[in-house]
């Protein structure tokens, strides 16, 4: 397959990679279908399984697909959009396939159906003065028209995505200026493109409200910090960024057909809601808030606006199953809050609303609409919550949980409750994990062999790899694909350089890609399988904006981080106190190291530190890149040169470059 680059990473980390993991393309025949590098199409068993759902759900229900098209004002007849270098950052005309086909057999036709209605795209009319443009990143851009201009809710990841859907509501409904911003919540795709409709400069000239939950920049910033690196390289999997569109590449992913490669910005908010109920008026429109904390995001809101009799639900409905854990790597989030605050919603707004409307996927409207689809979407979170403790309490584990459990009928069969994005397996796992941690109770798994020792151990213990190889591709006729793909992968972490074992392990995976109903499922599955045929080696590029993301941590942040790119074993020596004056924001902090540990005190200084460093909060970045030269030229240091020489050469700048499905 062709390889993509440029993958997105929250918060403004390094956002991009190209698959491969040092696999040889050479031909080994076996018994079967040649094991080989090539990609596969659909074997007769996915094909089959894929064929059965036709006979699980309903297919001639199209509402869903009704409220996907209903109030659509114009949709240009192709939409591919490119950055200043002329990269292609979106692309609806790579679905072009899927225009009037049938699910081939290398899809599950349930995604296969959901793909298909992301993929109308365009402006749309949600009610009287509401407008949504669709299908122009993964999130939806709203444009709420007041007496003089507009007011917009979440401008997508990329500038020049928001700046495009712009330029559309200019086009059809005329051009008025930006008089309010409101950001639901603290992920990057509600937020990034916001210089795409208006500058940092017309916001503060004119006053412009940007509007967000409490909590959201200290979210938005450092929720994807700390462990941003490895969530970058996870997001790879989880949106397919490395995959061809195409019937045997990647699918929509439920909440949209897909991440934008664009340019990332950033203005800070200007107001803060902290309560339920608080009222804004701009530019003579009502918007009423309502706090949904912890739900699908740590900071996360809802809007009610009384004059339109319309709900806005942010990222708490959106027609599809979503995620109490992201496969890329985030916090759990709390599936009973979740629930309790959409029926909330339903009490404070359900007898009134007409329609709701969201960050992703289409509006629904109509009373009794409105309170099925948000009672049904708040019954699976709760489900998904009370039944895993359910079963947690009775001993299962988590992976047997996952196996048990199965949505009500009457919850699984509703096309917005499907498991597009989120998973029924995962989420359980999620409760697991939110209430019992990692630890099943059974000691064996205190202290495991790493997977690299345990796999080769076990190849010590079977013997004959060939033979195991043997009778692996036995079961893959059988299409055993999950069994095939752990002991393939088990002889892969024994012997990378086994191109048998790394073929067969990738042709069971694009098999079980094929199957599932999860977008991010298969992203997974095919990118593993990419990744086991390539010659390649990782590679990464930084996201054009990123530093603009980077310069808003603070420096208690920035001093948080610089403690986890400190390798301490290898630090664990240096002993000091330095007093840190931030010259330019006049703040002033205790640097403690004790045995290469960094702990920090704000707003303090020590009387017998060993050095003290007056450095601008610039220094600090060239801190956190091992930079010692950069920081002395920047700042004035008493004292404690070898401590900063010891603190740098002991920094390790994390790359997205390291493998997944091999050691």
């Amino acid at each position: 397959m062709k390889k993509g680059i440029a993958l997105l990473c929250l918060a403004g980390l390094l956002v991009s990679l190209a698959a491969g993991c040092g696999a040889q393309t050479q031909t080994d025949e076996a018994s079967g279908p040649a094991l080989n590098a090539q990609q596969k199409g659909a074997t007769e068993i996915t094909a089959q399984l894929n064929q059965e759902v036709y006979a699980l759900l309903d297919f001639d229900d199209e509402q869903e697909l009704e409220f996907a098209q209903r109030g659509l004002i114009a949709a240009p007849d192709t939409l591919e959009l490119t950055d200043e270098s002329g990269k292609v950052i979106w692309s609806q005309d790579a679905y072009a396939f899927l225009e009037g086909q049938e699910a081939p057999d290398t899809v599950n036709p349930s995604l296969w159906r959901n793909t298909q209605l992301n993929h109308i795209y365009g402006l749309f009319e949600v009610c009287d003065g509401i407008y949504q443009v669709r299908g122009y990143d993964i999130s939806n851009i709203t444009f709420v028209k007041g007496d003089t201009g507009w007011i917009v809710f979440d401008p997508l990841i990329s500038v020049e995505c928001a700046r495009a859907a712009k330029e559309l509501v200019d086009d059809q409904l005329g051009e008025y200026p930006i008089m309010g911003v409101i950001i639901s919540h603290s992920h990057v795709d509600h937020f990034g493109g916001i210089k795409g409709i208006v500058s940092e400069e017309e916001v503060k000239e004119r006053n412009i409200p940007i509007i967000a939950p409490e909590g959201f920049e200290e979210y938005a910033i450092s929720e994807n910090v700390y462990a941003g690196t490895a969530m970058g390289r996870r997001a790879a999997y989880q949106y397919g960024t490395l995959l061809d569109k195409d019937e045997e590449g990647a699918m929509c992913i439920g909440i949209g057909m897909g991440q934008s490669k664009g340019t990332l910005s950033y203005i800070s908010p200007t107001d803060t809601i902290s309560e339920t109920g608080e009222i804004r008026v701009i530019d003579g429109v009502t918007f009423e808030f309502q706090m949904t904390p912890g739900t699908e995001a740590p900071a996360e809101m809802n809007t009610w606006l009384p004059e339109k009799n319309a709900l806005w639900l942010a990222e708490n409905c959106t027609g599809t199953l979503h995620n109490l854990y992201t496969l890329r790597g985030a916090q759990v989030r709390d599936g009973n809050a979740w629930a309790n605050y959409i029926m909330e919603a339903l009490a404070r707004y359900g007898d009134q609303a007409e329609v709701v409307f969201q960050s992703h996927n289409w509006p629904h409207w109509g009373g009794d609409v409105i309170q099925e689809y948000m009672v049904n979407t708040a019954a699976v979170y709760k489900f998904i919550h009370d039944q895993t403790l359910f079963y947690i309490n009775q001993g299962y584990t988590e992976t047997e949980i996952a196996d048990m459990i199965q949505l009500p009928a009457d919850l699984e069969k509703v096309w917005y409750t499907r498991q597009y994005y989120g998973t029924l397996k995962h989420n359980v796992k999620a409760v697991y994990q939110k209430y019992m941690g990692w630890y099943d109770a059974n000691p064996i798994h205190l202290d495991e062999l790493t997977p690299t020792e345990y796999a080769t151990k076990l190849v010590e213990y079977l013997g004959d790899t060939d033979k195991v190889l043997e009778m692996a591709q036995a079961d893959f006729e059988k299409g055993e694909y999950q069994w095939v793909a752990e002991i393939t992968n088990t002889l892969v972490y024994a012997d990378p350089d086994n191109l048998a074992a790394r073929y067969l392990c990738a042709d069971a995976l694009e098999q079980l890609g094929y199957q599932a109903e999860s977008g991010p499922w298969r992203n997974a599955y095919l990118t593993a399988a990419q990744e086991l045929r390539s010659q390649e080696e990782p590679a990464s590029n930084p996201m054009s904006g990123a530093a603009e993301m980077q310069m808003k941590m603070d420096v208690s942040l920035m001093l948080e981080y610089l403690g986890i790119r400190l390798d301490s074993n290898g630090a664990e020596d240096l002993n000091a106190v330095i007093n840190l004056a931030v010259t330019d924001l006049d703040e002033d902090y205790v640097i403690t190291l004790r045995s290469g540990v960094l702990l920090y005190q704000e707003g303090v200084q020590a009387e017998d530190a060993d050095a003290v460093w007056s450095l601008p909060k610039a220094a600090l970045f060239a801190l956190l890149q091992g930079d010692a030269d950069s920081v002395r030229s920047a700042g004035t240091l008493q004292g404690g040169e070898e401590i900063l020489d010891s603190i740098c050469s002991h920094i390790v700048v994390f790359t997205p470059d390291f493998t997944i499905v091999e050691p």
